[in-house]
């Protein structure tokens, strides 16, 4: 049963949307995890009690908060959707093979489309074609974490193609572009090293972080004019605006990019970034399905914000009050949904991680449309 928090000064309406003491979290903010007319979402939970697969996802009906349909899974690592509402995860068949299960999230029905064995898998998330077609994620290739790969499946013809490989691709946050589907965003964790049994010794080394593309399905990289030395380093938080072959991302908010001049930026393949959005620092990084609109979390001050890519405006839905620790559930992740009505976001204010969502107050979408 939901729990109406609080009003924000906003004119947001705050509700806590789980009550269970599970671990759970909204997935991630870089896409909506909703069906296309906004009626539902997704998210995840880990459930101690089974045997096997203990990661849940459940499917949950907006304004209502009513649980549709529960798919048990072997964890977060790989899952995907796309803007129809087709949501793609893993689950264990038996000893090491797992099933890729595609569940529709408009009809509650779920299938089969391909089966793994004996992969090492990294911890991303996976990315799906729009045409339903391909799908990628990443992937360990030695023993020692040492060598990482992206492998693309062809849910067609039932074949999987290792079409990159890098030492530095260990946290590769693919994602496809959602128009044509011709290219695949990576992010690239320049001089990151992880030891023998997988544990982080560091995230990136002096050079810091940025991100290419891979075409598909061929895998040649294109560079992109982020992090250094073109800007300060990326946070690691990107996403596509839409069809406008854009890509939305925040930098570390220091001399050129810093809270005034701005840290939210826009970059195109073979061109320079610009500036997007100023005045917060904007840490994760969200679009809408229709690429008007940007949503972001500010680590200082919990604050939810969202914005307009074409004009930069932004404003404050509501303050997540999460404790920003450690594990990535108590990250706010805030990402609107489709119909631009709601943020869904996490947060454990109340001691425990919960599934929160806020109302986007009456008039704000149109208000940040306006120029000037």
């Amino acid at each position: 049963m939901s729990v109406a928090l609080e009003q924000h000064a906003s004119g947001s309406q705050v509700y806590r949307i789980t009550e269970a003491s599970f671990q759970q979290s909204n997935i991630y903010c870089e896409v909506p995890y909703c069906t296309p007319d906004s009626r539902h979402f997704v998210y995840e939970r880990t459930n101690p009690a089974p045997e096997g697969d203990r990661c849940e996802f459940v499917v949950c009906e907006v304004g209502t908060w009513k649980t549709q349909a529960v798919e048990r899974s072997v964890g977060l690592g790989g899952c995907a959707i796309t803007r129809g509402g087709m949501f793609y995860f893993l689950r264990t068949v038996k000893g090491d093979e797992q099933a890729l299960v595609r569940l529709d999230m408009n009809t509650g029905r779920s299938e089969v489309v391909h089966t793994f064995a004996g992969q090492k898998w990294t911890w991303s998330l996976g990315t799906v074609s729009p045409d339903g077609r391909y799908y990628a994620r990443g992937k360990r290739i030695d023993d020692k974490y040492r060598l990482f790969g992206i492998v693309l499946v062809d849910l067609q013809k039932g074949t999987m193609d290792l079409i990159d490989y890098d030492r530095y691709i260990f946290n590769a946050h693919p994602q496809f572009e959602p128009g044509e589907g011709r290219h695949i965003m990576i992010q690239h964790n320049r001089g990151g090293q992880l030891d023998e049994t997988g544990k982080i010794i560091r995230l990136s080394g002096e050079e810091g972080t940025t991100l290419y593309l891979l075409s598909v399905p061929d895998g040649t990289r294109t560079l992109l004019q982020v992090g250094i030395p073109y800007t300060t380093g990326i946070t690691g938080h990107q996403s596509w605006i839409g069809d406008t072959q854009e890509m939305l991302l925040s930098v570390r908010a220091t001399g050129d990019y810093d809270v005034e001049k701005g840290n939210l930026l826009g970059v195109r393949a073979g061109e320079a970034p610009r500036v997007a959005s100023r005045g917060y620092r904007f840490s994760h990084v969200g679009t809408s399905w229709c690429g008007g609109f940007f949503s972001c979390d500010d680590g200082r001050t919990t604050e939810v914000i969202i914005g307009s890519v074409k004009t930069g405006k932004r404003a404050v839905v509501c303050e997540s009050k999460t404790s920003f620790s450690k594990a990535q559930n108590t990250h706010a992740h805030p990402y609107l949904t489709p119909d631009l009505k709601w943020a869904i976001f996490n947060s454990d204010r109340s001691g425990e991680p919960h599934l929160h969502a806020a109302t986007v107050p009456e008039g704000m979408v149109e208000a940040l449309q306006k120029e000037g």
